[in-house]
């Protein structure tokens, strides 16, 4: 019996080190906030979903200039980031009549167009075996 419950106890502990290794951490930090008023908003996409129902969506305060946010429990795969200030709390990007944003906004790679909003093949990295950090600047 007590055998048999050494086996159990490191099957249990095999297949928890299995899932926690197929999971990461995406850490996303915003480092040139113009303002610390507001909040900044991070979303996690796929090529699939970009710029649609995001996989994650987080928010956080700003101090200093910077704001940082953890995406946990992320499978391994191919993924963006794009963030924005929210300046006024209103939980929307805001624009000028033209279309121009009033808020400023980034993504990971720090690669944006001057034209148009993120694109997702400039914006994409890879989720592998370990923890993943970027910082984004506006």
């Amino acid at each position: 019996m007590r055998f048999l419950t050494h086996i159990l106890v490191i099957a249990v502990l095999f297949t928890i080190e299995i899932v926690s290794a197929q999971n990461q951490k995406i850490t996303a930090t915003v480092v040139n906030a113009t303002s610390d008023k507001g909040t900044v908003k991070y979303a996690l996409y796929t090529k699939e979903n970009f710029r649609k129902m995001p996989l994650q969506a987080q928010k956080s305060i700003i101090k200093e200039g910077n704001s940082t946010v953890i995406f946990e429990n992320v499978p391994a795969g191919e993924y963006a980031i794009i963030c924005f200030h929210d300046a006024n709390n209103n939980d929307k990007m805001d624009f000028q009549p033209n279309g121009m944003p009033i808020e400023d906004y980034g993504a990971t790679n720090n690669r944006l167009s001057r034209f148009g909003p993120p694109q997702y093949e400039e914006a994409k990295f890879l989720v592998e075996d370990k923890d993943v950090s970027f910082e984004i600047k506006f």
